[in-house]
């Protein structure tokens, strides 16, 4: 019997590990239990759920002493007095059997001493920040193999104390997550493992890992999170363990260099803006052109993810580009003044129709003006296109199907004048109606036809409210001139019928005495 006893003690210990699937029970009736038995895991409640219990206890032998629960969490001594399921009367029979009885083993002994601690000679004890508690018996040999900490801790308590050893974790963090990090103590392949965990999790581990200075784990970790790709989330969350741990690896530094800008960047943020946008400015192909402004208006834009504290858009950069794009597009309203010429550059430069690349150049301006509306600083820009007199001149010599492309420009100012988007001295705002209001009466049939994204009821609304924050001596110049062109030209001119009732309103009714006043 004793070599039995030996033998069991020297099977391997990854053979003995055992996962029961309930607490505070006896183990399950099977051909190595067929009564009760007794389990070396213990396990406590946190809250509403019970965790696991996690179990590495060689097989026990057979026993007729029954285990009483004192209470929830621990587990009573094995009591010394069998336990009778039935009582048997005294006048019954019990048969004979025609086999000799076989002796029953001799009782085992208690749980804690040396004879019956096998490999599994380390209680862990680990103690959940938020409450509940997990115990695990383990080997010594193993944990203090893996793990720095509790190598020092285990040959601390063997200097005092022998046989059974009583290790205890406090504040645990999460304790499932720091019972995974010690099975992987027992793995050949950590790194096989964490590809079906996840990165998620392995985060987590590594946390772990890092607490109880279990290397193996760590070099895994790290060779595996550099390796594949993150989440945003997962990021993130990588982010926040970096910046709190300092971990001595060579890994850490490839890692790192994935989410940390380098000390010295080729190009600063807003030079590689100023490129890109540039790029985008002068790109040929339409839907690529397209594709790459919703791309570069989304980083660009302030309620982006992005957002960083500083700021991402370089005023004297972004008004460069737009007096390059001005500048372009003024050479090709040239082109239209002489038809031989343009055609002769077309044809030597091999260059789409004029109509396209005018359009071009102003949904380039545009797209501009709306990242610049977007961080506040496209009142400049008002300024700009109010004073763009030689556009002006070509515009009145332009053929309708040019020259409405220009308006278009102007229905983007009016309309963020309009809906509060954009605010600018009244000077500025004078200048860019007496300017433009008038090409834009001429203009508007054509924009109801080809409307490219804009909302003309919008507009007409914006111009109205436009107006209506102009000086009322202004106002009455530029009423009389949408009331006449209305009268005549009818729906190919805008609506502005409510806000010539307003001005009339302040005109005549409410302002009569000061309207004297100043006539004087």
């Amino acid at each position: 019997m004793h070599d039995v006893k030996t033998e069991r003690r020297r099977e391997p210990q990854l053979h003995r590990r055992r996962y029961w699937c309930c607490s505070f029970t006896t183990p399950p009736l099977s051909p190595e239990t067929p009564g009760l038995s007794r389990s070396r895991s213990l396990s406590s409640s946190c809250g509403k759920k019970t965790q696991l219990p996690f179990s590495n206890s060689p097989q026990t032998q057979k026993t007729p002493f029954a285990r009483r629960i004192l209470s929830p969490g621990r587990v009573s001594p094995i009591s010394e007095h069998p336990v009778v399921s039935h009582a048997t009367p005294k006048n019954h029979q019990i048969p004979k059997s025609p086999l000799p009885l076989p002796l029953p083993p001799p009782p085992p002994p208690p749980a804690d001493s040396e004879a019956n601690l096998g490999i599994y000679d380390t209680r862990l004890n680990l103690k959940g920040k938020n409450g509940g508690s997990l115990v695990l018996e383990l080997s010594s040999e193993v944990l203090a193999a893996n793990s720095a900490v509790f190598a020092e801790l285990i040959a601390d308590y063997r200097k005092n104390v022998s046989g059974l050893c009583r290790v205890e974790v406090p504040d645990v963090e999460n304790l499932s997550v720091f019972r995974e990090t010690i099975e992987l103590m027992f793995e050949e392949d950590i790194q096989k493992k964490l590809v079906k965990i996840g990165v998620f999790r392995a985060i987590d581990i590594l946390e772990a890992s890092v607490g109880i200075k279990f290397s193996r784990c760590i070099s895994a970790c790290l060779q595996y999170l550099e390796a594949v790709p993150w989440t945003e989330e997962e990021e993130e969350k990588m982010r926040e363990l970096f910046n709190g741990l300092k971990i001595d690896d060579p890994k850490t530094k490839d890692i790192r260099d994935r989410f940390c800008s380098p000390s010295d960047p080729v190009d600063s943020q807003p030079a590689l803006t100023k490129q890109l946008i540039l790029s985008i400015t002068t790109c040929r192909d339409a839907t690529a052109g397209n594709e790459l402004k919703s791309l570069v208006k989304g980083l660009l834009c302030k309620s982006s993810v992005y957002e960083k504290e500083s700021p991402d858009v370089n005023k004297e950069d972004m008004y460069a580009v737009c007096e390059s794009c001005l500048q372009s597009l003024s050479s090709l309203l040239e082109e239209t003044s002489d038809s031989n010429a343009g055609q002769k550059l077309a044809k030597k430069e091999k260059e789409k129709p004029l109509l396209e690349r005018v359009s071009k150049q102003v949904d380039n301006i545009n797209w501009l003006v709306d990242i610049l509306l977007d961080h506040q600083l496209a009142e400049e820009f008002v300024r700009l296109w109010g004073n763009q007199e030689g556009l002006l001149k070509l515009h009145k010599n332009a053929s309708p199907m040019v020259k409405y492309e220009l308006s278009r420009v102007s229905a983007v100012l009016f309309i963020a004048i309009g809906t509060r988007r954009l605010h600018c001295p009244t000077e500025t705002r004078l200048r860019l109606l007496q300017a433009w209001f008038r090409p834009m009466l001429s203009d508007f049939g054509w924009l109801q036809r080809s409307k490219k994204g804009l909302d003309m009821k919008a507009l007409e609304e914006a111009m109205g409210q436009a107006l209506l924050t102009l000086p009322l001596k202004e106002q009455y110049s530029l009423f009389m001139e949408w009331f006449h062109c209305f009268s005549k030209h009818g729906n190919e001119c805008p609506n502005l019928s409510k806000a010539f009732q307003i001005w009339w309103r302040r005109s005549f009714l409410k302002g009569s005495e000061s309207m004297a006043v100043e006539s004087r």
